[in-house]
């Protein structure tokens, strides 16, 4: 095998796993709901006491979440809303958020 097609062939192995591992971002707007009432229909919260999820990297937002599942992040209100997010709930509620246009800062 030459070493053209065993890079290749590495990168394809390493590239599979993160394709398998994406979420729909239409069931996660359908999984949304217990979300928007602190973080806004869309992900832009009202309030400045929750932080806005729309436009975020869908790789922090699934991190974030499992953090706050395995307690790695403390919050006792988020802790409570993931308790029963499966894997695929979160790739699909990070897939919605991160499809979603966040705030613009303008300079």
């Amino acid at each position: 095998m030459t070493l053209n097609r065993l890079l290749l062939a590495a990168s394809l192995a390493f590239s599979l796993p993160a394709l398998a591992a994406s979420g729909d971002a239409d069931v996660g707007r359908k999984k949304s709901a217990p979300c928007a009432v602190c973080h806004g229909p869309n992900g832009v919260s009202a309030s400045p006491d929750f932080p806005n999820l729309a436009g975020q990297y869908s790789d922090y937002l699934q991190t974030a979440l499992v953090h706050y599942k395995n307690g790695k992040r403390k919050n006792p209100i988020m802790q409570a809303q993931v308790a029963n997010l499966t894997p695929k709930d979160i790739l699909d509620l990070s897939a919605y958020y991160a499809s979603q246009k966040g705030l613009q800062v303008r300079y």
